[in-house]
């Protein structure tokens, strides 16, 4: 008789515990309107995004797709050639990125685009 209330107060407490594991966006639920595009720097603004969305299959020893994006340099180069941005607008001809996920917040991308418009410098 124990195990069975046990069991039932496991299973009631187990259902509440995985209700509360839910992920949203918050970007996407409260879109704050505002898109500040001004002086997008690539220290403050473009790397935090790469470390947050990139750095995970872009970095160190195994990179996914060969594409090294640690470093202003490498970035730089996938900049120049137009791969960086087409990746990650989803452009025809170009590998998605990220890769096997919803493309990123249109926020982040205009940043992107405002400082590659300002010949992408390391600052």
């Amino acid at each position: 008789m124990i195990l069975k209330r046990l069991f039932y107060l496991l299973l009631i407490s187990g259902t509440f515990f995985y209700s509360g594991c839910y992920y949203d966006v918050e970007e996407v639920l409260y879109p704050s309107g505002e898109c500040n595009t001004d002086s997008v720097t690539y220290s403050l603004v473009v790397l935090p995004i790469l470390e947050q969305q990139c750095y995970g299959c872009h970095t160190g020893p195994s990179l996914s797709g060969n594409v090294n994006l640690e470093g202003y340099n490498n970035l730089k180069t996938l900049v120049n050639s137009g791969k960086f941005l087409g990746a990650i607008k989803h452009e025809v001809g170009y590998t998605p990125m990220p890769d096997g996920a919803p493309q990123l917040p249109q926020c982040d991308i205009a940043m992107i685009e405002a400082w590659i418009a300002e010949g992408a410098p390391d600052n």
